[in-house]
């Protein structure tokens, strides 16, 4: 644990170091101490542009993992942790929050620009440095990961503050976020002009572009840490992603295979190894640097472990009388195709707060590190490490692309490869998919109201075999477990159209309200930061239907040329285990 603190303070500071000096490179240098004039001093600055906040609190909220403990315990009249956080859960625009909040959509919107700003310097002082930064054998890794970080850092905010990626006609009449590619050197630019007010279909392109640029050119070697970089596994894994949600699903299944290995098994998480005797040594088992399932881990600064503990929002059983699923059951009490009940990887480490497990119960690994600064005040600093890419979620990425490419048995195979690696002993077999995810909606809380053909003419699903399409809905079921507490259900929420379900009622009321989200609700697009539409940005409209119809309000866009195609310590288990 002292060795794990040590690295989350070194991480830390050397970040804060590279903050300070890509800020101070905004402006015109005081002295040569602040000219990025080596590769030492660009490794540095690279640094710094890792954001040390995610979205994850504002997309768990607006999803369907969390319930609302109000409703679920008609008894309880439980405050929100942060007033922020009810917004959230009921989608309307997030502004009830100050700028100095963790989690928000201002520190995610900030964190995100200024490492896409630090990945611009970092990019102008090669050019600098070299006429061309990529052949160059000093920088041409920096020059890598610096495109990789802009790439990803735009995927983030597209996918949180605008729609999902639909298809190049409907994507491209749908406004997107500011692509940022060159250093600003003056005050108070104007994000909305069309030269960075893109189209979702433009940033998709850009981000392509970057993705290309940088892939084949990072290094591992040149990292201390990998981990915490765009090493080439991550770098991969981005690639994979990317393709997956742009319907691209032969060069998913490449760049998946490109980090995955000829031997997947052998890079998944051991969860037969971790020790659960106390929560940090599973925290330091599942956040091990050294693990081969950790393609890039993320330092933040975020109090969702706290938001748990106030016990309005968790994963809990439902409320039939309510119409509310258990998602406890969803992801993980409730079995799946080969395993019934509990998955074993997760016996000894599921906890739930004092208060009593009528209150929800969470996964270990959302658990926090707290870094004091003053422990006589016992004042300081909370962190939560976050895996963005790892072997497991490639994998589920991998096998949804072989889905729609008719490859149903590399799926199956990969699919066994995720439950194996659960602890799962039962081979899994096209015949229990069949069974467990068998009916629809209405009478399978396992299986989602996907609409995509909805959202887009273009996609293939309704072309799939019965059996593919319970395939998809297991490889849904899969993806949501493996991600919980890291938003990336929302994701899949937006691109599926899959329904959500709110069901909520407010601390001073008795009255349970219920709300749903369609595939064409606009509020599906997360509202721009209230401090930047202050400043003069404008805001996404969430009150006409979405899906790509071309009513933008005379949004205007500059296109983007042709992308090439190159190449607290608990005990057993959630009933006696009490943080």
């Amino acid at each position: 644990m002292k060795d794990m603190n040590r690295n989350i303070y070194n991480l830390f500071t050397i970040c804060l170091l590279g903050i300070i000096c890509s800020c101070t490179a905004l402006d015109e240098a005081p002295d040569n101490r602040t000219e990025i004039d080596t590769v030492e001093k660009l490794q540095l600055l690279l640094t710094s542009g890792y954001p040390v906040s995610v979205p994850a609190v504002i997309c768990e909220l607006s999803g369907d993992n969390l319930v609302d403990n109000n409703v679920v315990v008609p008894a309880t009249h439980n405050d929100a942790y942060a007033a922020f956080h009810e917004q959230a859960y009921e989608w309307e625009d997030i502004d009830n929050y100050s700028t100095g909040e963790d989690d928000t959509p201002y520190t995610v919107w900030e964190a995100y620009y200024q490492g896409i700003a630090v990945a611009n310097h970092a990019i102008q002082a090669m050019l600098e440095m070299s006429p061309d930064p990529a052949k160059d054998r000093e920088l041409s890794h920096s020059w890598g990961e610096a495109h990789l970080l802009r790439a990803y850092l735009h995927f983030v905010l597209v996918n949180v503050f605008a729609e999902a990626y639909k298809d190049e006609t409907q994507s491209a009449n749908d406004v997107g976020i500011p692509y940022v590619s060159e250093v600003e050197n003056t005050v108070n630019v104007d994000y909305s002009d069309p030269k960075f007010r893109k189209s979702v279909a433009e940033v998709y392109r850009l981000i392509e572009r970057d993705i290309l640029e940088g892939i084949d050119l990072v290094d591992d070697s040149k990292y201390k840490v990998p981990t915490y970089h765009f090493n080439r596994n991550a770098a991969n894994a981005l690639a994979a992603r990317f393709y997956l949600y742009k319907r691209d699903y032969e060069k998913c299944v490449k760049y998946a295979t490109a980090a995955l290995g000829t031997n997947p098994a052998a890079s998944l998480r051991k969860w037969a190894t971790m020790s659960a005797n106390t929560i940090n040594t599973l925290l330091n088992d599942f956040n091990d640097e050294t693990a081969a399932c950790n393609y890039l881990i993320q330092a933040t600064y975020s109090l969702f472990d706290r938001m748990l503990s106030a016990c309005r929002y968790a994963i809990n059983s439902g409320n039939t009388n309510e119409n509310v699923d258990a998602t406890k059951d969803i992801l993980y009490e409730g079995g799946g195709p080969n395993w019934t009940g509990r998955l074993k990887a997760f016996d000894g480490k599921i906890y739930r707060w004092g208060a009593g497990s009528e209150y929800g119960s969470w996964l270990f690994r959302v658990y926090e590190y707290f870094e004091y600064t003053d422990k006589i005040a016992g004042i300081g600093y909370v962190h939560i490490l976050y895996q963005p890419f790892t072997a497991e979620e490639t994998l589920l990425c991998r096998a949804e692309a072989e889905i729609y490419l008719g490859q149903t048995d590399k799926a199956l195979a990969d699919l066994g490869f995720w439950t194996a690696s659960h602890m799962v002993d039962k081979p899994l077999t096209q015949d229990g998919i069949n069974n467990k995810y068998k009916g629809d909606y209405t009478s399978n809380i396992y299986i989602s109201d996907l609409h995509p053909t909805d959202m887009s003419p273009e996609w293939t699903y309704d072309a799939l075999s019965d059996d593919a399409k319970r395939m998809i809905h297991c490889v849904l079921h899969f993806r949501r477990i493996e991600t919980m507490f890291e938003g990336l259900r929302w994701f899949d929420i937006k691109r599926y159209g899959i329904t959500v379900h709110h069901a909520y009622r407010d601390p001073k009321e008795d009255e349970i309200h219920h709300d749903y989200l369609y595939w064409n609700d606009p509020r599906r697009v997360l509202q721009i930061p209230q401090n930047v539409i202050n400043a003069g940005y404008p805001s996404n409209n969430r009150t006409q239907r979405l899906g790509g119809n071309g009513d933008d309000n005379g949004f205007k866009s500059t296109p983007v040329k042709d992308v090439p195609d190159l190449g607290n310590n608990g005990t057993e288990n959630e009933d006696d285990a009490n943080v």
